[in-house]
C-alpha cells in the first residue's frame, strides 16, 4: 500500500495500490466524502496512466484539486 500526503486540498492523504498498471485500491482521507469516495470508486479497475493523464491539472481551490492530487499520487507511486 502506498500513501500520498496531499497538498492544497481538503483531503489529507490518498492510499493507493496499483498492480500491473491498474488501480486496485484507492481511498482518500478527509475531503468532501461523497466526491472523494465517488472518485475513488470510479478509478478502481482503470489503467493508472490513463487516470493520471485525465485528472492532471483539474483545479478546485487554487491550482489543484483532489483529482489533480490523485494524478500526482499515481506519478509518485511509480517513482
Amino acid at each position: 500500500m502506498f500513501s500520498y500526503k496531499t497538498n492544497g486540498t481538503c483531503s489529507s492523504k490518498i492510499d493507493l495500490e496499483i498492480r500491473d498498471g491498474v488501480i486496485t485500491y484507492c481511498k482518500f482521507t478527509n475531503g468532501c466524502r461523497g466526491n472523494t469516495e465517488g472518485l475513488a470508486r470510479m478509478v478502481i479497475g482503470q489503467k493508472a496512466e490513463d487516470v493520471a493523464q485525465r485528472l492532471e491539472g483539474v483545479a478546485c481551490r487554487g491550482n489543484t484539486s483532489c483529482p489533480d492530487q490523485l494524478s500526482k499520487a499515481i506519478r509518485a507511486y511509480h517513482e
